[in-house]
């Protein structure tokens, strides 16, 4: 069983900036690919950001592309978001999971196979 935790989220005025954190404890991490989804109310999970195992493959959501920035430690286990230029529509809960597809990331929330509680970003315009 893997456990998955984010933090970092928080209330910030638009075009502000807020990094995630996701920490996963419970067995080797660095093989396996991470994510980030969001949701906000009476909506789907939708995909944010992955990155693969090794760092060398990241993928970006067309609404978050050139503002929003994944990486990883793997020395430290920690997925980081590095969320810039911030807008109302930004807000959400955000999610990180790990898991993976044959393409080596997750892109679907099918592709998860475990999943952080959330924490809240709140962008104010």
């Amino acid at each position: 069983q893997v456990r998955v935790v984010e933090s970092g989220g928080g209330l910030v005025q638009a075009g502000g900036s807020l990094r995630l954190s996701c920490t996963a404890s419970g067995r080797t991490f660095s093989p396996y690919p991470m994510a980030w989804f969001r949701q906000t109310s009476g909506k789907e999970r939708e995909f944010v950001a992955t990155i693969s195992r090794t760092g060398g493959i990241t993928y970006y959501a067309d609404s978050v592309k050139d503002r929003f920035t994944i990486s990883r430690d793997n020395a430290e286990n920690t997925v980081y978001l590095q969320m810039n230029s911030l807008k109302p529509e930004d807000t959400a809960v955000y999610y990180c999971a790990s898991g993976s597809n044959r393409n080596g990331v997750i892109t679907t929330t099918s592709d998860a196979w475990f999943w952080g509680q959330g924490t809240q970003v709140t962008v104010s315009s």
